[in-house]
Formats: C-alpha cells, sequence, structure tokens
C-alpha cells in the first residue's frame, strides 16, 4: 500500500518534470532565448513564506547546509529536480523481485 502511494508520487513528481520541460521549451521557441526556470523561483512563486521558514529552520540547526546544498539545489531547473526525486521514489520503491521456486498468496 504504501509502495504504491510512493510510486504514485514518483509518477506524478515524473510528469510535473515533463510539464516544466515542454513549459520552458516552449518559451524558448516563443522567446528564442534558453531560460529554465529555477526551483527556487518556482517555491517562491508557490508559496513564499514557507521557503523562508525552511530557510529558518535550516539556518538553527546547521547553517552552512543552506550555502553549500540546498541553495544550490534551488538554483537547478524545476524539471531536472522533479525528475530526480521522481525517478529515486521510482527505484527506491519498486516492486520486488519474485522468488524462485516460491508461490505468494
Amino acid at each position: 500500500m504504501i509502495r504504491g502511494f510512493f510510486r504514485l508520487i514518483g509518477l506524478l513528481l515524473l510528469a510535473g518534470s515533463f510539464i516544466f520541460m515542454v513549459y520552458d521549451g516552449a518559451r524558448y521557441v516563443a522567446d528564442q532565448s534558453l531560460r529554465f526556470t529555477q526551483f527556487g523561483q518556482f517555491w517562491n512563486d508557490i508559496h513564499q513564506s514557507s521557503q523562508q521558514a525552511f530557510h529558518a529552520w535550516v539556518d538553527r540547526f546547521a547553517p552552512w547546509l543552506w550555502n553549500d546544498v540546498i541553495r544550490l539545489l534551488l538554483e537547478q531547473p524545476v524539471f531536472a529536480v522533479l525528475g530526480i526525486a521522481g525517478i529515486l521514489l521510482l527505484i527506491l520503491f519498486r516492486p520486488r523481485k519474485p522468488l524462485i521456486g516460491y508461490a505468494r498468496d
């Protein structure tokens, strides 16, 4: 049950990644300039106060983590971040291999 739920979330993240890839591609065709939507900008557009609260929470526990890891993640294109997260969820929660010689009920 849980495995199927996380696989569904992974597929939805992959679909979102594809949508943002198409969106950035259409913007390239319209403007003739290649600009990717950054993950931090997308998060800001969705809910700005949650990003600020997350920044404060990270600074409280590990201030170095914001500048070294999370800031780098926020500067990446949305389609790459969503795609990698979706692929990881699909790989981590893939169905088990069937056992040879055993019958499952």
